[in-house]
């Protein structure tokens, strides 16, 4: 089991330069946990994608529902207490602690690409490509 960041899941759903990495992520290791905070801030990278016709309404539905797929019984309520404790102690935001939280709940790695979040969170945060290349 690994935590991901929205970012990591876009990168599955969206391609671009980082999308055959994360499919070997998920070949590697394909049991995904996030907070669910994960379904608004995916929902608003495709209203953007949307929004720029990027993408077609119904693709970005489709890609959301795959998403929610993918992600079921993985998905977890965060304590307010643990974010802002971590906010405070880090410099990252809210929303990015709530993840942090999420894998040190869990005791397991957080997958991301936010260089500030490795960089606060060294001992649970780790990057996409050093994952992938363990």
């Amino acid at each position: 089991m690994i935590a991901v960041d929205t970012n990591i899941l876009a990168y599955l759903y969206l391609p671009g330069s980082q999308t055959k990495q994360t499919e070997k992520l998920m070949v590697k290791n394909p049991d995904w946990v996030a907070p669910v905070l994960w379904r608004s801030e995916f929902r608003n990278i495709l209203a953007y994608y949307t929004r720029r016709k990027i993408l077609k309404l119904d693709e970005s539905l489709r890609i959301m529902n795959e998403a929610e797929i993918l992600m079921n019984g993985g998905e977890y309520d965060i304590a307010s207490v643990e974010v802002l404790s971590l906010a405070e102690a880090s410099g990252c935001s809210a929303y990015d602690c709530e993840f942090v939280a999420l894998a040190l709940n869990l005791k397991v790695p957080l997958v991301t690409s936010d260089r500030k979040i490795m960089k606060a969170f060294s001992g649970t945060a780790i990057s996409l490509d050093e994952f992938v290349s363990k």
